[in-house]
């Protein structure tokens, strides 16, 4: 078969050129269809359930709503893990499907058997989160107020209805989510005092309400040749058609809802919130890209739209770009570009120096762009996407070798005595043949050394068989174009008479390696000795190395997780995060290009925190412009001992992706997490305190974490049941009084297209104080009125602010960064002094590792 290639090649060469050619321009035309990106998407086939239970606290929605759907989650096909996130008001449960699991067969399956969980009333139904990866964020723009009269709730009021859909339209975006601002509210803030004064109860005004604002339709009437569409309308629109609304009749005066409460426009309970470059409160959009494209293409679109809308802003509001991928992207593949060029630039240095013929240096050049062509159109047809590990991976070397074989062999026989005299493609034919085994053989050998790679599975797969995919088809594209069109081209490029004299260089290397060669072969049995030597050396050598999953990318962005006492309000967790950007960039106006906080969570809940916990993004400048740091780790050494006084030791540094990635594979943000699972929360939380102090012994340990599990400030109320019954009182009917502490949702109001919710609610003043909360009045079934203080024990207690599960189990975790050392030994330290120094009660209780070092066990 090679034979009959050979002839065929050299017979039709000019055919096989124009063939190569079209090839080449249909390459580079189907180029921009590449996918680009950073860096190989790891994260797993993942769907998130997020359910909101409004008012529950965090071991409520871990009893009442993510137990259920764990429940119904466990079991399910290709089910790969597990875990869930339990706080105050908010249920997430991640589950994540083997590798190959259509995305939205999963999603099908998950909604399926959600919908048999048995929820409490009053819960959200659940929600799966957008169809993303961990990689899907590529886009963050802050959304501001441009001048001092314009609000947050206005803000927001645009973002919503009319920055978020206008990008939502964009192919290829998943979801558009907001975080931070306020939401514009319709409250009634009925006053409980007014209340026993006018002898109405909080549940008559708030049917009262419901009844009232709506409309309904009355069918149709035929008249003659008409039919009239019967509507009626009682739907309030204004203010004063809420106050005027009557909630019943006393002495035959009828009482309106302006009488018990006040009617006022507000803002709905505050989920997070972004402060953006020491200026203080925006909004912020995340757009993400729906699983399978190009990040490249979707940001730039999105971008695209962004621009339009920026453009017809109204002048109270601003836009700016925070966080664009692309940036990211760009540079990697700069990189990449730049080191390619320089490579095949050195490469065809090196054939014209060796070979000694120009015209046989551009033959053998011409394998580089081709071969690159057949990778490009390999990583088309099997979906993969161009980045630093794909493209960098390419060898020229190894791309041009059979053909600087062929080329090289060609060359000698051509220049042999009588060459010129014999038929030219015949010579080239034979030469060919005489060296096409061994270079097929090479080349190979070379390819099975990959296929390994291409077992991988998991994380490691998906990270390192793009790599060895791409290196194959480059290498299937070498072996093709040196049977096809190096021959070809040797047959028309190179010269009838060739020189039989090698060049300097070739002949000065020779001179230096036969001495060389003869020493070796005289004294044969030292020379295998000394290899064996330098092997066995290199072996033990080779034991003492470090291990780790993969080098660190710098992003050219800088993320500190920062931790503060749970409990810590929005505002004043906003008040700090502003100083802190006001100091990072006061101290390092070369080195940072944009900073903004983010705390608590989106609308989405994406990434569910508390306001405890926020996300502190550092963009930098192009490293040219440093002029207080050389590298990222230095920086990062600078910024900690900045900020260290300021927020103390609850804080670690990462990147974008870096989080986000080990985020979605393992639950944590670090390279290494120690999960300790059991039952009892005290205990959990005594063994994390022991492993932390373990943690910090050990040389290289950075940002250690525990979990905050507890501390969550919490307003008790337990009901006492011989008052309940002495009073006649059903426990039911005082938890429905209870519960309007909270907001109740009354409908909505409509402003054109616009929908805001309408709720009635107790005034924050009552809200906030527990006297005031135990003055609330509960009545009997005989009318009698009872203080809320009389029939329960109302106190302030610390109670739990997440709970973390994973297959069903509570877990707390430990987690670390690790500097100037390897995670493998690390680990191994670790895991020595953790298990002979923490003790478990009984077996329920156990150890896991997590984080990047569970991709390098495994």
């Amino acid at each position: 078969m090679i034979d009959a290639i050979l002839k065929l090649s050299l017979r039709y060469r000019i055919f096989v050129v124009l063939g190569m050619l079209v090839f080449a321009a249909f390459s580079l035309w189907m180029l921009p269809s590449l996918t680009i990106d950073a860096f190989p998407d790891t994260t797993p086939v993942q769907v998130q359930i997020n359910t909101y239970a409004t008012g529950l606290a965090a071991e409520e929605v871990e009893r009442q709503v993510t137990f259920p759907i764990e429940q119904e989650i466990n079991g399910m096909p290709k089910l790969n893990q597990l875990r869930s996130l339990s706080k105050f008001g908010l249920s997430q449960v991640t589950v994540t499907f083997d590798d190959g699991t259509n995305i939205y067969f999963a999603r099908q399956q998950v909604t399926e058997r959600i919908s048999n969980a048995v929820l409490p009333a009053g819960v959200v139904k659940p929600t799966l989160g957008p169809v993303a990866t961990g990689l899907g964020e590529i886009l963050h723009f802050m959304v501001q107020p441009a001048s001092p009269e314009t609000s947050l709730t206005d803000v927001r009021t645009f973002f919503d209805w009319v920055v978020k859909p206008s990008l939502r339209k964009v192919p290829g975006v998943a979801e558009i989510n907001a975080w931070g601002g306020e939401k514009k509210q319709y409250q009634i803030r009925i006053d409980p005092d007014r209340l026993i004064t006018y002898d109405i109860s909080f549940e008559q005004v708030v049917d009262a309400i419901k009844s009232t604002n709506m409309n309904a339709g009355g069918s149709n009437i035929a008249r003659g040749t008409e039919t009239l569409i019967i509507q009626g309308i009682a739907r309030t629109k204004t203010l004063d058609e809420i106050r005027n609304i009557v909630v019943g009749i006393k002495k035959d005066i009828p009482i309106q809802v302006s009488d018990v409460a006040v009617v006022m426009v507000g803002n709905d309970s505050r989920l997070g919130a972004i402060s953006y470059m020491g200026k203080g409160e925006s909004v912020m959009g995340l757009g993400f890209m729906l699983i399978g494209e190009s990040s490249n293409t979707i940001t730039h679109r999105l971008k695209d739209k962004y621009e339009t809308i920026k453009a017809s802003l109204p002048k109270d509001i601003k836009m700016d770009i925070a966080y664009d991928r692309t940036e990211l992207v760009d540079k990697v593949i700069g990189t990449v570009r730049g080191n390619l060029f320089e490579g095949g630039l050195l490469v065809i240095a090196v054939l014209f120096i060796f070979l000694g013929n120009l015209r046989a240096g551009i033959v053998v050049a011409t394998a580089i762009p081709f071969s690159m062509f057949f990778a490009f159109n390999g990583m088309m047809a099997f979906g993969i996407a161009g980045s630093l590990l794909s493209l960098g991976a390419i060898d020229f070397g190894m791309v041009v070798d059979s053909s600087v074989v062929l080329v090289e062999h060609l060359m000698r026989r051509m220049g042999e005595e009588g060459a010129e005299k014999r038929n030219r493609l015949e010579l080239i034919y034979e030469a060919a043949m005489e060296v096409r085994m061994p270079t097929l053989f090479g080349e190979l050998i070379i390819i099975i050394v990959y296929l390994p790679i291409l077992t991988l599975e998991g994380v490691e797969g998906k990270l390192f068989r793009p790599m060895a995919l791409t290196v194959v088809f480059a290498l299937v594209g070498s072996l093709i174009l040196s049977l096809t069109l190096i021959p070809a081209l040797a047959s028309l490029l190179l010269p009838k008479k060739m020189s039989h004299s090698e060049p300097i260089v070739v002949r000065l290397a020779v001179w230096i390696y036969k001495p060389i060669l003869k020493l070796v072969l005289r004294f044969r049995i030292a020379a295998i000795m000394m290899v064996v030597g330098v092997s066995l050396v290199a072996i033990m050598m080779a034991r003492s190395l470090g291990s780790e999953f993969i080098p660190k990318l710098s992003e050219g962005a800088i993320v500190i997780n920062i931790f503060r006492p749970v409990g810590t309000s929005i505002q004043e967790a906003v008040r700090y995060n502003t100083k802190l950007e006001k100091m990072v960039l006061a101290a390092f106006p070369d080195e940072v290009k944009r900073v903004w906080s983010r705390l608590g969570s989106p609308e989405v809940a994406t990434d569910p925190m508390g306001p405890e916990e926020t996300d502190f993004f550092i963009t930098l400048n192009p490293r040219e412009k440093w002029t207080k740091a050389k590298t990222q780790e230095e920086l990062i050494v600078l910024v900690d001992g900045l900020i260290k006084p300021l927020i103390g030791q609850e804080y670690s540094f990462t990147q974008p992706i870096e989080q986000r990635v080990n985020e979605m594979i393992s639950g944590v943000r670090a390279d290494v997490a120690v999960k300790i699972f059991g039952d009892d929360f005290e205990v959990l939380k005594k063994k994390a305190e022991q492993v932390e102090q373990i943690l910090k012994t050990i040389q290289g340990a950075e940002d250690i974490l525990v979990e905050p599990v507890s501390g969550q400030p919490v307003l008790q109320i337990k009901l006492k049941q011989e008052q309940l019954a002495i009073h006649g009182l059903a426990a039911k009917n005082v938890l429905q009084h209870i519960e309007t502490l909270g907001s109740q949702p009354l409908g909505e109001i409509l402003e054109g297209e616009q929908r805001f919710p309408l709720v009635a609610k107790f005034p924050d003043n009552l809200r906030s104080r527990p006297e005031a909360v135990g003055a609330l009045i509960v009545t009997s079934a005989s009318g009698e009125k009872i203080p809320l203080a009389g029939i329960a024990d109302i106190q302030e207690i610390r109670g739990p602010s997440r709970i973390s599960r994973e297959w069903g189990q509570r877990r707390i975790t430990i987690q670390c960064n690790v500097r100037n050392r390897d995670v493998g030994s690390f680990v191994t330290e670790a895991q020595k002094q953790i298990k002979t120094k923490v003790s478990f009660p009984t077996s329920r209780y156990r150890v896991e590792w997590g984080g990047q070092f569970e991709q390098l066990a495994a």
